[in-house]
């Protein structure tokens, strides 16, 4: 095959450069698609540097925010303290967690046998730290270490600082709790230390005390609840019975829906019974007594005739009829048989039924028969009572009318007189009368 001439190519590649050089027209559409192209590029970069700017201040605001979050967290982390030369003292996370490990410190060795380190740590906190808002659980720490020691006396003292001066802190109730507890060991009977030495002290008073502070303390809760009733038994262990009445009456005001209200019920009747010492002293107690039975009876009918209510019941009613009858019997020994009478009349009218009132039945004859008659005539009718008491018919021999009342003299006549009244002249005076010239 020939190749094409020189000539030949290069004429091809004149007019191919020609064409190219040679200006061609752009159609209208095509124009308006180049324009709409570089207005959408133009919209779009603009969009694009404002989202920047945008994307730069949000940025900038969120940097911001995370910042004073940070700087509040830290500021609510920082605890102040005021110091013993009266300045503010930042105190952080982990002075606090160092603190906290030194309390737990002394928890741990009192729990492993040595309350003598336990105790030494608490006192070391209690004088470093002494605005710590901790120090009351050093104080609890501390009077822990003293119990496990056996100076419960000394740790009262620990107690008694939570009590007073930390009343709004968690250990306040824990503190009570532990006072609680040495009460209940005093009132049952052990001494405290002599000098720490011996346990011949007796510290009944100390027992009281804090059993009645627990209830001042935290009145209504169940710990002053288990003190009332500690205080009452305490009271009525030792036969201090009017103690004791009064202790368990304040129990049931103060605690009426307790579970003891039914122990403390009847632990106030037998406290009224136990007080009243005879017919010779006073019978208040049986009185209050009898009014607790028939509240009894009638609101617990069935824990009153477990205990007997009437028995007790008729106990109550012959103790204050033979009180009567001792009255009586007194007046008749210092020879008052008015007032004997009286009394007897009150027993027989009040206590018809008792065994003192047939006592008193078989001794009225020997009282009427001492008596005036306008007296007897008064009383009454104690002839028939024998009979349907006693079954003994009056003897007939025996004077009821009592005894004749004597005559009242009459007050001398005094005679009206208008003049002077010349008195009788005695002898002496007649005759010096005669001597006289």
């Amino acid at each position: 095959m020939a190749r094409p001439s020189r000539s030949r190519w290069a004429s091809r590649r004149v007019r191919s450069e020609a064409a190219t050089r040679a200006p061609r027209p752009f159609p209208a559409t095509g124009l308006n698609v180049i324009k709409t192209f570089i207005t959408s590029h133009c919209t779009i970069q603009a969009m694009n540097d404002f989202d920047a700017i945008n994307l730069r201040i949000l940025a900038l605001s969120l940097l911001a925010v995370i910042g004073l979050s940070f700087q509040q967290a830290r500021a609510q982390s920082q605890e102040f303290e005021l110091g013993p030369d009266d300045r503010w003292k930042d105190t952080s996370d982990e002075q606090m967690t160092l603190r906290k490990n030194q309390l737990l410190s002394a928890r741990r060795a009192i729990l492993e046998g040595n309350p003598q380190r336990g105790r030494d740590l608490a006192s070391a906190f209690i004088d470093r730290y002494p605005n710590s808002p901790m120090r009351a659980d050093a104080y609890l720490i501390r009077g822990d270490a003293l119990m496990a020691m056996g100076d419960e006396y000394e740790a009262l003292f620990e107690f008694e600082e939570i009590a007073r001066n930390y009343p709004n802190s968690p250990a306040f109730v824990t503190a009570l709790e532990r006072e609680f507890e040495i009460a209940q060991q005093y009132a049952n009977g052990r001494y405290r230390k002599l000098l720490s030495l011996f346990r011949i002290v007796p510290a009944t008073d100390e027992a009281q005390e804090l059993l009645i502070r627990i209830q001042e303390r935290l009145p209504g809760s169940r710990l002053a609840e288990q003190a009332g009733m500690a205080l009452a038994d305490y009271y009525f262990r030792v036969r201090d019975l009017r103690m004791a009445a009064e202790a368990y009456d304040l129990f049931l005001e103060n605690y009426p829906r307790s579970r003891d209200v039914n122990k403390a019920r009847l632990r106030l009747i037998y406290s009224y019974l136990a007080d009243y010492r005879g017919p010779r002293y006073d019978s208040t107690g049986l009185q209050e007594a009898r009014l607790r039975l028939e509240d009894l009876r009638a609101n617990e009918p069935g824990l009153a005739q477990r205990i007997g209510a009437e028995s007790l019941l008729v106990r109550i009613y012959e103790s204050d009829a033979g009180k009567l009858l001792s009255t009586a019997r007194y007046y008749l020994s210092i020879d008052d048989p008015i007032s004997a009478e009286y009394t007897l009349r009150a027993l027989v009218k009040r206590y018809p039924n008792s065994i003192a009132s047939l006592e008193a039945l078989r001794e009225i004859p020997g009282i009427l028969a001492r008596m005036p008659e306008t007296v007897v005539r008064m009383g009454p009718d104690y002839r028939a009572l024998r009979e349907e008491k006693l079954g003994i018919p009056w003897d007939e021999d025996t004077d009821l009318t009592g005894v004749i009342d004597a005559p009242v003299p009459s007050l001398p006549t005094i005679p009206a007189t208008t003049g002077e009244t010349r008195l009788p002249e005695s002898d002496t005076q007649i005759e010096s009368s005669e001597n006289t010239p």
